[in-house]
């Protein structure tokens, strides 16, 4: 099987920063796209950031030039660092990974958990 495990969520003022960290564990032979998504309540799931496994990246309008999306391949791990945040930034926070499990061709997507986001202003 295999896990996703968010990390790094909290409260913060706006102006502020906050690093997202999600690793992903169990029996993988290539994690391919890692995708950080967010959901406000009463809003639907948007994707905030892509990046895939040679480090090419994609943001929306709505973060470009604030969040950054980074990866270590070694650990399967992707991270959201997060700058500039303002109160509309205020989320559930989530992983995404596509991946390749050890001994299987195809590919599946999985998701963390989530992490709150807090911006107050």
């Amino acid at each position: 099987q295999v896990q996703l495990v968010e990390s790094g969520g909290g409260l913060v003022q706006a102006g502020e920063s906050l690093r997202l960290s999600c690793a992903a564990s169990g029996n993988i032979f290539r994690a391919n796209v890692m995708e950080w998504y967010r959901q406000a309540p009463g809003k639907q799931r948007e994707l905030v950031a892509i990046i895939t496994p040679n480090g090419a990246t994609n943001y929306p309008d709505s973060v470009k030039g604030r969040f950054t999306i980074s990866r270590d391949n070694d650990k399967n791990t992707v991270y959201l660092q997060m700058n500039s945040l303002k109160p509309e930034d205020t989320a559930v926070y989530y992983c995404n990974a596509r991946i390749r499990r050890t001994g299987r061709m195809e590919t599946y997507d999985y998701w963390g958990q989530g992490t709150q986001v807090t911006v107050s202003s």
